[in-house]
Formats: C-alpha cells, structure tokens, sequence
C-alpha cells in the first residue's frame, strides 16, 4: 500500500512551527516510514501538485494569497492548520487594529506604495478555506502534530483537549499567575500545551486560541477577585488575533 502523500505550505509566517517538525529528529525519521513528503520548503527541494494532505503554516495577509491556498484546499484530500498563524491569525493579526496605510508606512517608509508591499486584513486559514484538522500553538508541539498526523494515517479522530489551560495548571499543581500579580489568559484559552508557560513563570499568552465555549462569568469573577477589569483581558487577547474571535 502506498504512503499518503504530504505537503507542506507556508504564507505569512516565521516558520517556526515548521522548524518545529525539523526539530522531532528520531520521531520525524519513524513518521516519514508511514509519509511520504512531496513538498515542503524548508526540508527538501522537490514540488508537486499531486498530495493527499496538505499542511498550511501562516496566516493570509494578501488578497493574492487567497486563490494559491483555495488551490491546495481543491487538491488536498485533508488541510491541515499547522500553528497559531494559521489556525487563529496569530501574531499578525495585531495589525488589524491600526489603519492599513499608517501600518505600511510605519514598516515600510517611503516604499510603502509599492504594488508588492499590498496588504490586507489578515485572515487564518479557515477564514478562506475549510480546515479539517487545527495543530495549535506558537509554536506547535512536535508531540502533538506527531498524534494528530498518526491519528489521520489510521482513520481515527485526534482528541484534542476541549478544556481551559487553568485545568493542566492545576494538574501540575502550579500557583496561579494571578496570585502574583500576573494577567493570565488562562481561564479562558485551549489547553493543550501542558501549562507550558505557566509552569516555567510566565502567563499563558492565548497562542492556542480561545476555548470551546469558555465560561465568560468565570473569566469576569477572576478578574474581579484580583483587581483586573476585562478590558485587561481584552488587551491581553489580541496578542494573538484572539480578541477579533471572543467576546466578553
């Protein structure tokens, strides 16, 4: 039987997530036994437009990208959303909040008019197209991408965590970033990562995008306990294009 044919794409990113792939190392050697990669940048110099999943890192920027991604959605038997840019716009998302014009010519100064520097307002992946399986995080977890893709190879639907990252928190028995002093995203964002942030000092900046259906009330009465208003939170959300998605 023949191996599934893989490729993998990239539009507005850093490709970090990608680099993330690279780094699985022995893991990434036992998948391509069940793979077999046709294209993918970052690791090989083939192309081809003939694959059974395609896997998209990077949010769309540009209105010229739309049609590139529809073409790989029309040939892929699965998409896939690999990382935070594509699955909730990510970082990129924040320059949706000024004014297009002001934002290109803050980046690009006097050659801000030029036809190749057009933007848009960025959009995720399943803005533009139908997505049929999220990889979260910035960046994304080998161990995670690596379950989802084995899971896809065996005709099984990956579990993805439908619960807030406070619950890993509290599996983990971490004090809570709000005892000290800290704005955290946690209460309301897809757990997953296993508290990565918290448990190494830091809050959980949202990058695996908002819960299923997140208890909003719970969300408010900690910020009331420890003194913070929901605009607080608002501000926190749209480090990552969260706060275009939720609403409190």
């Amino acid at each position: 039987m023949s191996k599934p044919k893989v490729a993998i794409f990239d539009f507005a990113c850093c490709e970090g997530c990608q680099l993330q792939i690279v780094n699985m190392e022995e893991e990434l050697l036992d998948l391509l036994t069940v793979i077999d990669p046709v294209q993918w940048r970052e690791g090989m110099s083939d192309q081809s437009d003939e694959y059974d999943i395609a896997i998209i890192e990077g949010s769309i920027t540009r209105e010229e990208d739309e049609e590139p991604l529809k073409l790989i959605r029309q040939r892929a038997k699965i998409l896939i959303a690999l990382g935070a840019c594509a699955t909730i716009g990510g970082i990129n998302k924040l320059k949706d909040a000024f004014d297009l014009d002001d934002v290109k010519k803050t980046v690009y100064g006097e050659a801000a008019g030029m036809p190749h520097l057009a933007t848009a307002p960025v959009k995720a992946v399943h803005e533009v197209v139908k997505v049929d399986y999220d990889v979260h995080g910035c960046p994304i977890d080998g161990k995670e991408f690596s379950y989802i893709l084995r899971c896809l190879l065996a005709g099984r639907k990956p579990a993805i965590p439908r619960y807030p990252v406070c619950v890993e928190c509290k599996l983990r028995e971490n004090a809570c970033c709000y005892e000290f002093g800290k704005l955290c995203l946690g209460p309301i964002i897809r757990a997953g990562c296993g508290a990565l942030c918290p448990s190494n000092g830091f809050h959980c900046f949202g990058c695996r995008g908002y819960v299923e259906d997140p208890n909003v009330n719970a969300a408010k009465e900690v910020m009331e306990q420890y003194g913070k208003t929901v605009e607080d939170l608002r501000e926190k959300m749209q480090l990552f294009g969260t706060r275009q998605e939720f609403t409190l």
